[in-house]
């Protein structure tokens, strides 16, 4: 039996939120998948809520996913965090490797999403 994962996703955009929750639980109905609008509010939620895998955008109000996947690397070091995100500059690419964090462009699609939690099915 497989287990339960608990997903965290992190974006301005309510309808990237909703697609990216949808396309999840279309695949894992059980797994708990919780939304956060700010790098801010992600911080908050994982105070209570330990994911075992965080989606985040980089272009935010307040802190940028940048800055927060940043933090959260070191809040959840087993965690696999990636940007899911419409700014493909090689300046974000690197900086998301120098911080250990995945890269994906947007759109999300669910043949993404699908890749992207792949790893939470082994």
């Amino acid at each position: 039996m497989e287990s339960v994962q608990q997903i965290l996703i992190v974006d301005d955009s309510r309808v990237s939120r909703l697609m990216a929750r949808q396309y999840i639980l279309s695949m894992h109905a059980d797994w708990i998948v919780e939304e956060a609008a700010s790098g801010e509010e992600a911080l908050q939620k994982v105070a209570s809520f330990t994911p075992a895998l965080v989606l985040m955008d980089v272009n935010m109000p307040g802190m940028g996913g940048l800055a927060a996947a940043e933090q959260l690397r070191a809040l959840l070091p087993l965690a696999h965090i990636s940007l899911l995100t419409a700014n493909v500059q090689s300046a974000t690419r690197n900086r998301a490797a120098e911080i250990g964090v995945g890269f994906m462009e947007k759109p999300i699609t669910e043949a993404r999403i699908a890749q992207l939690i792949a790893p939470l099915e082994a």
